[in-house]
């Protein structure tokens, strides 16, 4: 088997002769062949046609002697072993043989008829027949043609051998040397060279395979020297490793890997990872390879891990979908401190950090759930959503700490009202949420509202008071899905407040009537501020004795281009709630401002005043700036301007509100106390504010000539008292809302100093006003009011 080379060498040459040499050789012996035959041929021709002669005469005399002496010289002959001369009318059959019975070869024959001459001519007297043995290949050959084959064989041998030897010398031993280090390669593993040099293709193949030695003993280091490398970066890389097959059993870990969970390598090799995730995050791990798609670099799968120890670890599992000789690669991190992390934050994320109740988001998402859950036991789900009532005067008058803790204070109540399975929330402010589930949820949503109505009748710390309004919704009656339901309770619980507050209010489809005109109202208000539709007109304030003009009051109005002049009430409440009033407010007094500037320009206008209602939103600190920009661009006194506010603005006697205020007064302006007998009045404000002038309601104007006498009675002793104490405080009086001439003329009687009402003049727009105003100005030198 090891000279297969030598033996197919061996083979090939032989084919060689086979195919080359042996047929030359062979057609040789066939032409010598038939040359020595063709001679032996002839030979035998001339010797039956001498002895058919011969025998003729003693054929003719039936000589059988002289026959069998002639047959006898015949086959003397060399090559004629056997002679047989027969007559025609068979009296004479001499057979003469020289054959050994041993000899088993085959024989030729040549037969010649014999033919006597006589007398009456040629006569055919028998035939003679000689025999020769068959002549094989080499029969033929003569002796210096044995020489030259002999020496042909002699020279094809030594070709032959000459071959062999140089075939082994050359091509067999390098060969066996090649093949030596190769097996001594295989089996020992070293990298074993041919000692072997010539020049020829042997020599440069054992060069060759010395280089790829070489070569192949440098990779095999380097790649050593890779693999310990790869081996220690696996093993000593702080992260934790790990191998799979394609059964998802381990097949390799890595040292930081064991160190991390406890295990022994040994314990863990084929095992399953499976078996080492929790079985609530099992599923999870072995539905990895179906919830990521085929496309992706990587697999990342979140699980529970169960350590030696019973330690629990989150961690998170990185594996490449590459996988090579079956095994993928794996990395393991824990991340139980920032699952924890992110727990904290969603919780954070989702409640209150006040109160813990959830949070306007969390609460949305519970609000979700709950629904589901609603549909699935058949059941109602009530929403209400409560607005706390007065909590602004806790943080402007107590501070926010006292209304931070009103509000612990409030859950802790709200908390022991709660049912397992009922959610509560603060949404924001003052605003809270509770989520009832039940099979009547509309009795149960009263019956938790009056629970929480009975939370307020004791005073929170401090000694404040509050309470609550209640919007409820309920679903699926109101509502079919969690934003309607949410939005239908606010719509219930602002009811309510208009209602009056404190209290509960269920949801009804009129409410939503409500909600679309004020939403259409909001709309109006934001495109009369982006389009201009705001005017600024204005009510002269006249003597009471006289009716002379004594000033004006700026009053909003809302012209749309549609419906003409919204009522202005309406529009005031609205802006007070969204906040817009502000920009209502600054864009009235700015065109109040320019049209008094015109007005004043008249004659008898030099000296009358412009009063310019403020709503509390807009007693901010630039205010005072403000107010002195234009009256400084319109070239107006400050004295000359009157800024009215409400009891609102000083029940709340908030120290930002009180600075303001001090501020505009600084500056030379007056304040007026509006609406002066509704609400919480008391003459205690005149006293720690600095008021100017005092603005008695319409309400006790209109009462003072009441047909019932009593109600006439209290109302005229009001309104003298207010007078009286005013009066002794050094604040003019005006009376709001005259629209009689007898409500005049007993204003007059009680000292009462400026009217104003529909008696004297309507609001108007300030170019009619200079026009009315211009017709009087030239009909009367002093002007005096008269009704319009």
């Amino acid at each position: 088997m090891s000279h297969s080379v030598e033996n197919r060498f061996f083979a090939i040459v032989c084919g060689a002769l086979l195919v080359f040499v042996a047929p030359l050789f062979i057609l040789f012996l066939f032409l010598s062949s038939e040359r020595a035959e063709k001679e032996i041929k002839d030979h035998i021709t001339v010797l039956l046609v001498a002895n058919a002669q011969a025998l003729a005469k003693p054929l003719w005399d039936l000589d059988e002697d002289s026959v069998t002496q002639i047959s006898a010289t015949t086959v003397a002959e060399g090559a004629i072993v056997r002679v047989n001369v027969r007559d025609l009318s068979g009296q004479l059959d001499v057979t003469q043989s020289t054959i050994p019975k041993s000899y088993k070869g085959n024989l030729e024959s040549v037969s010649r008829p014999i033919i006597y001459n006589g007398v009456d001519g040629a006569k055919k007297l028998g035939t003679i027949t000689v025999y020769y043995p068959e002549l094989g290949l080499f029969d033929g050959l003569k002796n210096e043609e044995i020489v030259f084959i002999s020496i042909f064989i002699f020279a094809v041998l030594t070709v032959f051998g000459a071959a062999l030897i140089g075939n082994r010398i050359f091509v067999i031993q390098p060969l066996m040397r090649l093949t030596h280090a190769i097996e001594a390669t295989r089996r020992l593993g070293s990298r074993h060279h041919v000692d072997w040099q010539s020049s020829d293709e042997m020599g440069r193949l054992a060069s060759s395979f010395n280089d790829m030695q070489s070569k192949l003993q440098r990779e095999e280091t380097e790649l050593k020297f890779a693999h310990r490398r790869a081996t220690d970066t696996y093993n000593l890389t702080p992260a934790m490793l790990f191998s799979l097959d394609k059964d998802d059993c381990i097949a390799a870990v890595s040292d930081y890997w064991l160190a991390a969970t406890g295990y022994d390598r040994a314990e863990v090799l084929g095992r399953r990872f499976a078996s080492l995730v929790l079985p609530d995050s099992r599923s999870e791990y072995s539905e990895r390879k179906h919830d990521n798609p085929d496309s992706a670099a990587r697999l990342a799968v979140t699980v529970k891990f169960l350590c030696r120890d019973e330690r629990v670890m989150d961690v998170l599992i990185l594996e490449t979908t590459a996988i090579q000789d079956g095994l993928s690669l794996s990395v393991m991190t824990d991340v139980t401190e920032l699952k924890q992390s992110e727990d904290r934050n969603l919780r954070q994320a989702i409640t209150d950090h006040l109160t813990g109740l959830l949070n306007r988001q969390g609460f949305e998402t519970a609000l979700d759930a709950k629904i589901n859950e609603a549909d699935l036991r058949k059941r109602e789900l009530a929403c209400l959503f409560i607005d706390l009532d007065r909590f602004k005067w806790i943080n402007d008058n107590m501070g926010h700490a006292a209304g931070d803790a009103a509000l612990r204070e409030l859950v802790a109540r709200l908390q022991e009202c709660l049912k397992p399975g009922d959610i509560a929330a603060r949404l924001g402010g003052d605003e809270f949420a509770i989520l009832l589930l039940a099979e009547d949820a509309e009795a149960r949503a009263f019956d938790m509202s009056a629970r929480i109505a009975e939370i307020f009748e004791a005073p929170f710390e401090g000694d404040a008071r509050l309470s609550a309004s209640i919007g409820i919704a309920i679903y699926p009656r109101h509502a079919a899905n969690a934003a309607e339901l949410l939005l239908k309770s606010d719509i219930a619980m602002y009811a309510k407040k208009r209602d009056g507050k404190n209290g509960a209010q269920i949801f009804d489809n009129g409410m939503l009537d409500d909600s679309r005109s004020r939403a259409e109202l909001e709309s109006n208000i934001e495109s009369g501020l982006n389009e201009d539709w705001f005017e600024a007109y204005l009510q002269p304030i006249v003597n009471i004795d006289d009716r002379s003009v004594a000033g004006f009051e700026a009053l909003m109005r809302l012209n749309h281009p549609q419906k003409g002049i919204l009522p202005p009430a309406r529009i005031i409440e609205v802006a007070e709630e969204t906040g817009s009033i502000v920009r209502i407010g600054n864009r009235i007094m700015e065109k109040a401002i320019a049209s008094f500037a015109k007005l004043s320009r008249l004659d008898g206008m030099e000296d009358t005043y412009l009063a310019i209602n403020f709503s509390p939103l807009q007693f901010e600190p630039e205010l005072p700036v403000r107010i002195a920009a234009l009256l400084s661009r319109y070239d107006i006194l400050p004295r000359r301007i009157v800024v009215e506010i409400t009891e609102a603005v000083l029940m709340d006697d908030n120290p930002e509100t009180r600075m303001v205020i001090n501020e505009i007064c600084r500056y030379g302006c007056r304040i007026a106390l509006d609406d002066f007998g509704t609400g919480y009045s008391s003459l205690s404000y005149i006293n720690r504010f600095p008021v100017d002038i005092i603005k008695i309601d319409q309400s006790f104007i209109r009462a003072i000539n009441d047909t019932a006498s009593d109600v006439s009675a209290k109302s005229r002793m009001l309104v003298e008292s207010i007078t009286t104490l005013s009066h002794k405080m050094n604040c003019t009086v005006i009376a709001e809302g005259v629209e009689t001439e007898e409500e005049c003329a007993t204003l007059r009687t009680m000292g009462i100093d400026y009217g104003q009402g529909y008696l004297f003049y309507r609001p108007q727009h300030p170019d009619n006003l200079m026009k009315i105003w211009t017709g009087l100005i030239q009909a009367h030198p002093t002007p005096v009011a008269q009704a319009s």
